[in-house]
């Protein structure tokens, strides 16, 4: 099963981490990563830019408005994520216990990735995506 862990930091936290020296960061995240890929359970992983250099699209009038930087109030932003496959949630878990970056501030959520198999398999567009995932190598 896939697994999406969520790293999400408020702004304080995210502020905290100036302070860590950052090849001292990218060290200690490494060694988290090379944990996983050794585990054989890593399928991605991503860290995101400042959100201030992203936007949003916002589809509740007609016409969908675009605004510069986070969504509403930034108590919890969204950091970046792993992608991991294991064999179920609480393996997850255990995983996110170990995340290298944690203290006040610091939270990972957990959710399934669905699978295509979950779709309606009959479905046109549930088909042509499965054939794109094969072509792929995907499935």
């Amino acid at each position: 099963m896939k697994y999406m862990l969520v790293m999400r930091a408020t702004d304080e936290a995210y502020a905290g981490m100036g302070e860590v020296d950052f090849d001292k960061m990218l060290e200690i995240v490494g060694q988290f990563n090379e944990e996983l890929i050794r585990a054989g359970v890593l399928l991605a992983a991503e860290g995101l830019t400042d959100p201030a250099e992203g936007v949003v699209v916002d589809y509740s009038a007609e016409q969908p408005i675009v605004t510069d930087g986070p969504y509403g109030e930034t108590k919890e932003l969204f950091g970046g994520f792993y992608i991991l496959n294991v064999a179920s949630k609480e393996e997850a878990i255990e995983w996110a216990k170990r995340m290298p970056m944690t203290g006040p501030g610091f939270k990972t959520e957990i959710r399934r990735v669905a699978s295509i198999d979950e779709f309606p398999q009959d479905n046109e567009w549930v088909k042509k995506e499965r054939e794109w995932r094969e072509a792929t190598g995907q499935l």
